[in-house]
């Protein structure tokens, strides 16, 4: 096996956590985009709402604290003052939680789909 795909093993296998630490306190409209093949920055962005500021706060702590005991230390978080969105870079995987009005302004879905990323809907609560 080749250390790319150990590392895309392991970019998954965080994606997939990512998701279900979202999920464990009600994430809703839980997206995972592959975005491999369109960037080098990251190889997934998973996407979620949040239903108020402290939600969106909430969600991403719970992301931070399973990704460290999963020993990815997140490496930049931005927007916690305002909890409208807000990114949690763990490297292989970026998280963008925001409230629904913010998400729907950005559309980071549509943006990051015009290429060739195969995005899955995972759960929508």
């Amino acid at each position: 096996m080749s250390d790319r795909e150990f590392s895309r093993m392991n970019s998954e296998q965080l994606s997939d956590l990512v998701v279900d630490a979202l999920d464990d306190i009600k994430g809703l409209d839980i997206v995972k985009l592959d975005v491999r093949d369109m960037t080098t920055v990251t190889d997934f962005m998973v996407l979620a709402s949040g239903t108020s500021s402290r939600h969106v706060q909430a969600l991403v702590d719970n992301v931070a604290e399973k990704a460290k005991d999963a020993g990815h230390k997140p490496i930049g978080v931005e927007g916690e003052e305002g909890g409208e969105w807000v990114l949690l870079d763990l490297q292989d995987t970026l998280v963008h939680v925001m409230l629904p009005k913010m998400r729907e302004f950005y559309n980071l879905e549509k943006l990051w789909s015009l290429g060739p990323s195969a995005d899955l809907a995972l759960k929508d609560a």
